[in-house]
């Protein structure tokens, strides 16, 4: 099956499992856990939340037994890898319309 062109995927477990074409940066997430802040600064349309959806199937303890399909067979753990409960929330959802109260 040839690879898609993904538009608007923002969730990595369905980038894979759809076959969609995808630029492998896993190999930053050792470099990455290095840093005791990190702040992701990008412009519109530049896969932050392609990249915050990676980190929470990377870390999550409850996506453990997808590690091969979803990261490959050559991808080696990290050494906190699924350590952690995830909690996500979509901003690009929320609204910053101001309720009038009545």
């Amino acid at each position: 099956m040839p690879y898609r062109i993904p538009y608007a995927v923002g969730n990595f477990e369905k980038l894979i499992e759809r076959g969609y074409y995808f630029v492998d940066k896993t190999a930053y997430l050792q470099a990455l856990e290095q840093y005791q802040v990190p702040v992701f600064l990008r412009p519109r349309r530049f896969g932050k939340s392609l990249w915050c959806s990676l980190l929470e199937c990377y870390d999550d303890i409850e996506r453990r037994e997808k590690f091969e399909q979803l990261f490959g067979p050559r991808r080696t753990p990290c050494p906190c890898w699924a350590s952690l409960r995830q909690m996500s929330s979509i901003m690009s959802r929320a609204s910053s319309r101001i309720m009038a109260q009545q």
